[in-house]
C-alpha cells in the first residue's frame, strides 16, 4: 500500500500480553514493524510508533493467583521484562504504554458510552459456567471443557486446540473449573452484548478498500461472509476497566485492549494536542501490525467498535504467518520454546532482527532451527556483508588511509538506483524479505565488482594503475555506504558500526534514502577495520 508521503503515519504492533516472558515468536510482529517504521523515515514520512502492554484479562488474574500476588504485581513485572526486551532489540517506539493506565480507561469508558448511547450495546441474559465448589462464575480461562463447534478441548473464549473459533460464554460442554478440577454447571447471568451483525454490511465495504497484508483481508472477509455473531463485552472480575453503570462487571479484554492504541497516542501527544488528527479527523493513515491469531479481532471487531464510536479506521493491517521451532508448534508446557533474553545473551540481537525477516516471507509460517539460523548469519552476514565490508576497508586503510579520487561509475550508482526501487517496492508490499534480498543482491554485486576489479594487481602498476585501484576503492565503498543506509533499518546497530568504519561521521539512523546517490567524500579519513559478525558454531 502506497501511502502519500506528505501523509502523516500511526503504526501501531499487536499489544504483548503481560502474563509471562518474552519468546521470538512474540518478535514476529514487533521487529519488522519497527523496520517498517525505519524505512518510512528514511523514505522521508512523518511516523510515529507505539505499542504497549496488554494488562487485563483471565490469564493475568490467574497468573497472580497461582503466585500470591496482586495483577498489578504480575503486570509490573512483566511490562518492565517486555520493555528491557525491546530496547536490547532496538525495537524504538515512539511511546510503550500499559493498559491499565488512567488515560485508557477514560476513552474505554468514552467509547463504551457512546456504544450504547447509538443502542450498539444491549442486555442479554445467558448461561454462564460456574463453580459450586469455588463460589463464583466462570469467566474465559477459568473454564475449560470442549468447544461446542468441533468438540477439541477449549479455553472459555477460544478453541484454541481445534478449529480456532472464538466462544462466547455458554459454548463450553464439559466445563471444569481451572482453579480447583471440579466440574462446573451452567447458571443464568445477564451480560452485555455488542452488536456485531449490525455491521456486516459495513465490514465488507470496509474490507475492500483495506489494504496491508492479503491473508488479513482474505482471513477477515471468510468470517463476514458467514453470519457475524455479536460479541459478549463483559466479564464477571474484579480486574479491568468497569463496564459504566456495573460494580460487578468489566469489560472484556479485546474492548480496552486496542483502545490502547488511541489513548497511548494520546499520553504521547499529552499537553501538546493532536491525537484527534490520528483518531477522529481521518488526517493520517493508521497501519496496524499484528499476528495472524488476532486478524478476526482486528479486521472485524476493532473497525465495527471504531465506526460505531465514530472513531477514525485503520489503512492496514499487517499480519504476520506464526513461528515453529523445528517444525512443532511453540509450546511452553512441552518446552518446544526458546526464551528472547536466553538467545541474547548468546548472540547479537541484530543477527536474530535480519533472521526474523530474512528466513521467509512475511505473510507465511517461520519454522525456527538453529541450522537455518547458523546459515543465515555464516553464509549471508559473515560470508557475504562481512566479508565485503573487511576486504575492502582492509585494503583501502592500507593503502590509501582515506577515501581515494574518483568518480561513481554508471553500473555502481545503476545498481544503487534498482536496489533502492526494490526496497521501497518491498516496503509498500510489507514484504521485509524481499527488502533483505535486495540489499543483499546488492552486497553481492559489490563482492563480484571488487573482486573483478582486481584492485590488489593495480596498485602494482604504477601511478596510473594506483588511481585505478583509487577509482575501485572508492566506488566500493559507495556500495557500501548504500548497503549501510539501506541496511540499517534492519540491523541497526551493527550498520551504526559498519557506517563509522567507512568513516561516516552523521547519524545512520537518520539519513535518508536521498543519500544514497551522494558519492562518498573523496579525503574522507576511514576507521579501523573490525569484524562486524562472528560465526555461529553448530
Amino acid at each position: 500500500m502506497k501511502i502519500p508521503v506528505d501523509k502523516p503515519v500511526l503504526v501501531t504492533s499487536a499489544l504483548p500480553y503481560v502474563n509471562g516472558e518474552c519468546h521470538i515468536g512474540h518478535l514476529r510482529t514487533y521487529v519488522p514493524a519497527d523496520i517498517y517504521v525505519r524505512m518510512l523515515r528514511k523514505m522521508g514520512y512523518d511516523v510515529r510508533f507505539i505499542s504497549g502492554s496488554d494488562t487485563h484479562g483471565t490469564p493475568i488474574v490467574l497468573s497472580a493467583e497461582a503466585q500470591g500476588i496482586t495483577p498489578e504485581k504480575v503486570v509490573e513485572k512483566y511490562h518492565e521484562h517486555f520493555k528491557h526486551v525491546f530496547k536490547t532489540l532496538k525495537v524504538d517506539f515512539d511511546y510503550y504504554g500499559q493498559t491499565d493506565s488512567e488515560s485508557n480507561h477514560v476513552r474505554t469508558e468514552e467509547i463504551v458510552n457512546k456504544l450504547i448511547e447509538k443502542d450498539y450495546v444491549y442486555k442479554k441474559v445467558v448461561k454462564q459456567a460456574y463453580c459450586n465448589t469455588c463460589g463464583r462464575f466462570l469467566p474465559d480461562r477459568y473454564v475449560e471443557g470442549k468447544c461446542l463447534h468441533c468438540g477439541a478441548i477449549a479455553r472459555g473464549d477460544e478453541c484454541d486446540q481445534g478449529c480456532g473459533k472464538h466462544l462466547e460464554p455458554g459454548e463450553i460442554i464439559e466445563p471444569k473449573c481451572k482453579i480447583c478440577g471440579n466440574d462446573a454447571v451452567f447458571k443464568e447471568q445477564e451480560q452485555f452484548f455488542f452488536a456485531l451483525s449490525t455491521f456486516a454490511e459495513f465490514l465488507s465495504s470496509y474490507l475492500d478498500k483495506l489494504g496491508g497484508t492479503l491473508n488479513a483481508r482474505n482471513y477477515a472477509r471468510e468470517w463476514v461472509k458467514k453470519e457475524l455473531l455479536d460479541w459478549c463485552i463483559t466479564r464477571n472480575l474484579e480486574w479491568g476497566v468497569k463496564f459504566p453503570g456495573s460494580d460487578d462487571l468489566v469489560v472484556y479484554v479485546w474492548v480496552d485492549a486496542p483502545i490502547g492504541y488511541i489513548s497511548f497516542t494520546e499520553e504521547l501527544l499529552m499537553g501538546n494536542g493532536g491525537w484527534e488528527k490520528y483518531w477522529k479527523d481521518d488526517e493520517a493513515a493508521i497501519v496496524h501490525f499484528i499476528g495472524t491469531d488476532i486478524i478476526y479481532h482486528h479486521c472485524i471487531f476493532w473497525p465495527a467498535m471504531l465506526k460505531g464510536a465514530e472513531y477514525s479506521l485503520p489503512d492496514a493491517v499487517v499480519a504476520s504467518g506464526m513461528v515453529k521451532i523445528n517444525g512443532e508448534k511453540f509450546s511452553k508446557s512441552r518446552g518446544n520454546v526458546i526464551w528472547t533474553t536466553e538467545f541474547l545473551e548468546r548472540f547479537h540481537p541484530d543477527t536474530l532482527r535480519y533472521y526474523l525477516v530474512a528466513q521467509s516471507s512475511h505473510t507465511k509460517e517461520l519454522d525456527f532451527s538453529w541450522d537455518s539460523y547458523s546459515m543465515r548469519v555464516n553464509n549471508e552476514l559473515v560470508g557475504v556483508l562481512g566479508n565485503l565490508v573487511h576486504r575492502v576497508l582492509t585494503f583501502a586503510r592500507k593503502n590509501y588511509a582515506v577515501v581515494p579520487e574518483g568518480d561513481i561509475e554508471k553500473e555502481v550508482f545503476a545498481a544503487i538506483e534498482a536496489r533502492r526501487a526494490e526496497v521501497i517496492n518491498a516496503v509498500e508490499e510489507y514484504e521485509f524479505k524481499k527488502l533483505v534480498d535486495a540489499v543483499m543482491a546488492l552486497a553481492d554485486f559489490g563482492n563480484r565488482f571488487f573482486h573483478r576489479e582486481e584492485p590488489w594487481h593495480l596498485i602494482k602498476q604504477g601511478e596510473e594503475g594506483r588511481a585505478r585501484a583509487g577509482i575501485v576503492i572508492k566506488n566500493a565503498l559507495q556500495l557500501l555506504k548504500a548497503v549501510c543506509i539501506l541496511l540499517e533499518p534492519v540491523m541497526p546497530e551493527k550498520m551504526d558500526e559498519m557506517w563509522h568504519q567507512i568513516g561516516m561521521e552523521s547519524d545512520v539512523h537518520s539519513v535518508k534514502l536521498d543519500e544514497l546517490m551522494v558519492p562518498i567524500e573523496s579525503g574522507q579519513a576511514l576507521g579501523k577495520p573490525k569484524m562486524l559478525f562472528k560465526r555461529v558454531e553448530t
